[in-house]
């Protein structure tokens, strides 16, 4: 076996490339030496989309990548290029488009054929290395796609031009310009509602992934209303998820998402962004609801994220956790046979799980019909009836079991961690864990706002530059960030100012939020490219992107416009309000289309039309009147709502905002009272907790009269 493609990816920053180094194949990273070098020799590009939390990009790995004869293939008939979706995502989101535009579908692994110059002119997802039911195999593929190229290359060409045309006019969106409109909030959260499933909670049928910014519009939209059918469709979701499979029951967190309505059966791999918004839907809820199962679920979250995702002593937030140990099994680590609880618990501990997690002699799982996935099947009180027992007894049974179940779980092999830690990311834990400092109590909120402020603190210095603005990961060779980075990062950085207010904090989100209106702006047609004008080229299919919907991670359009209007709440710059508005325009026409997938385009309509609402609270350090004023103010959910603490010693230090210190003199900093600020409107100082609540809750959006 040739060493050189056993070795050409055994240095990447990537686990997924660095997992393929072994393979019989010349692979490339995406980068020009792979370009020149299918120019020079005149072939086709094999591209090969994954990540290493990926089954069945392994599937393909082990099935057709190691295989010397398809690997055989490979190298003499194409330049073969490796890419991991997580750490080149703009290479991604492009090539997926084109794949489904031209297959009608996208996902992992995408096996796309470019043009030497990096036009795609065929491609597909997953396909078995030989012919099976009616599938053409990987074999018969390469080679007619080889065919086609060599034989067939003006109408290849052609194709290709045409596919990488309809590529740029659709993820630029084009014709998508409209008047901004805040009643097509109304209209997203009506196509919501109607794909609800009223018997399983959730969106859709399956599979069934998670939409947190659809939870969070549906809860603002709550407390505009009190609707209280919009409580109920949160409520049946949350509880839903929260009680499936999708969420591990013993270790905390959730699986990305689950393949059946019930939210049974998860793909087992657990996502840094999926937690990190269901994190704060659940502290949400918990907030508008005061439902305490909902805070359990939060802190278990944040509970398997301090032990498996994050990097404890320096701070940041890991990537991913993998489904699997080995391709031979499918969730092993994860799910149960009868007989593996068994042994573990004593037999009254056994008796109350199996009713209690629904495990039994067959269980859910193909692969092996022995293994249950565990899942809240029956309430306490429910086995206590059937078992004639106190449910006092059937809850420290299943206390006591549930510990010994996890203990004997931390025994096995777990799925492996990748623990690159990617800007946006972290960005978007951070404000999560900053939003649990506020609205849970004690230890677990200490050390969320410490963890999170580490990190923050770790990405300014290892990720920041005044003329670059923020990577895209922490550490390893540099990697330009996208739109994502840095509108995230911004994001968090309000976040901690909010909690600290250390201007430094806003001083950098300023600078930032200046570089995407500067080099990444469209200044045309309004809102973001995703990759900086000044970023070098990305080689390929070079076409200027847009985006606006929320697939996996919330539209980064949204995001930005979000950003901008928290920055005009805090310097008063009406160019800020203008970029969120011209961002919204940008979208206009389509949003209501969108609807699901673009919720955080509604919330960020919401916000536009009602501003940020800003609680001022002053009093010396340590008065329990004004904590119990900032604790109030951080029990209500109020999508945008900002809390600043302001101690007589931080008035006089004259490093607040200026739209705030103009406020300040009618205040007096030494009294507990709290002031509830929209834009340059402020209710009257209250001393009472209960009015403050009650002005908290009353507020409704209005709409924007620019």
């Amino acid at each position: 076996m040739d060493s050189q493609p056993q070795n050409r990816l055994k240095h990447s920053a990537s686990p997924y490339l660095r997992s393929a180094a072994h393979q019989p194949i010349g692979w490339h990273e995406w980068g020009e030496e792979a370009f020149a070098q299918a120019r020079a020799e005149d072939k086709p590009i094999l591209l090969d989309i994954g990540a290493v939390w990926c089954h069945w990009c392994h599937v393909i790995d082990r099935e057709s990548y190691e295989n010397p004869e398809i690997a055989a293939l490979i190298n003499r008939l194409f330049i073969p290029v490796k890419v991991d979706r997580d750490e080149r995502p703009d290479v991604d989101a492009r090539y997926q488009a084109a794949v489904s535009a031209i297959s009608g579908q996208g996902g992992w692994p995408l096996t796309g054929f470019l043009t030497p110059d990096g036009k795609p002119f065929f491609g597909g997802t997953y396909f078995p290395p030989e012919d099976a039911m009616g599938r053409p195999g990987f074999k018969r593929i390469l080679t007619a796609v080889s065919d086609s190229f060599q034989n067939r290359r003006a109408e290849v060409e052609q194709a290709a031009v045409a596919l990488s045309e309809a590529v740029a006019q659709s993820e630029t969106f084009s014709g998508a310009r409209g008047a901004f409109d805040p009643a097509t909030v109304d209209e997203q959260i009506n196509a919501i509602l109607k794909l609800f499933d009223s018997r399983n909670g959730g969106f859709g049928r399956a599979p069934k992934f998670p939409h947190a910014s659809a939870i969070d519009l549906l809860l603002e939209h709550f407390q505009q209303k009190k609707d209280t059918h919009l409580l109920e469709v949160v409520r049946s979701t949350l509880e839903h998820m929260g009680r499936g499979g999708v969420y591990d029951q013993l270790g905390g967190g959730f699986h990305r998402y689950s393949v059946d309505e019930r939210w049974l059966v998860p793909h087992f791999e657990k996502m840094s962004y999926d937690n990190s918004e269901l994190l704060r839907n659940y502290l949400h809820a918990f907030q508008v609801a005061g439902d305490p199962f909902f805070r359990e679920i939060a802190e278990g979250i944040i509970g398997w994220v301090n032990e498996v995702l994050s990097d404890q002593p320096a701070g940041g937030f890991y990537a991913s956790q993998d489904a699997d140990v080995s391709l031979d099994d499918d969730g092993d680590y994860f799910t149960w046979t009868v007989d593996e609880l068994r042994a573990v618990v004593s037999a009254d501990q056994a008796r109350v799980l199996e009713l209690y997690y629904d495990v039994e002699a067959h269980g859910e799982m193909h692969h092996n019909p022995a293994k249950n996935v565990l899942w809240i099947a029956r309430q306490p009180a429910e086995i206590a009836n059937r078992l004639n027992v106190d449910e006092t007894e059937v809850r420290l049974l299943i206390a006591r079991g549930k510990e010994k179940l996890l203990a004997a779980r931390r025994l096995r092999t777990a799925p492996f961690v990748d623990k690159t830690l990617y800007v946006a990311w972290n960005a978007m834990f951070v404000s999560a864990y900053l939003d649990a400092s506020r609205v849970l109590q004690g230890e677990v909120a200490a050390g969320c706002r410490a963890f999170a402020l580490k990190t923050l603190d770790r990405i300014i210095a290892e990720t920041w530059t005044d003329d670059r603005g923020f990577l895209h990961r922490i550490g390893g060779p540099r990697l330009d960030g996208s739109l994502d980075d840095q509108v995230c990062a911004a994001h968090a950085l309000f976040d901690a100012f909010e909690l600290t207010l250390d201007p430094r904090y806003l001083r950098i989100a300023e600078q930032a939020l200046d570089r995407v209106i500067g080099k990444y702006g469209d200044v045309e047609g309004g809102g973001f490219f995703d990759r900086s004008s000044a970023a070098p080229p990305m080689g390929g299919l070079e076409v200027r992107r847009k985006p606006i919907q929320d697939s996996p991670t919330p539209g980064s359009n949204s995001v930005a416009a979000l950003a901008l209007d928290r920055l005009y709440a805090y310097t008063a710059d009406a160019r800020y309000h203008q970029a969120a508005h011209a961002t919204l325009e940008a979208f206009a026409g389509i949003a209501s289309q969108l609807g699901l997938f673009a919720a955080t385009y509604g919330l960020a309509s919401v916000l536009h039309s009602r501003h940020t609402i800003q609680v001022i609270i002053t009093g010396a350090d340590g008065d329990s009147r004004a904590e119990l004023l900032e604790e109030v103010a951080a029990s209500v959910y109020r999508f945008g709502k900002a809390i600043l603490r302001v101690t007589p010693e931080r008035a006089s230090q004259n490093s607040l905002p200026t739209p705030i210190l103009e406020i300040l003199p009618g205040l007096r900093p030494a009294e507990p009272q709290a002031l509830v600020c929209i834009e340059t409107t402020c209710q009257p100082p209250t001393s009472d907790p209960t009015l403050l609540a009650s002005m908290l809750t009353g507020i409704v959006a209005e709409a924007a009269s620019r």
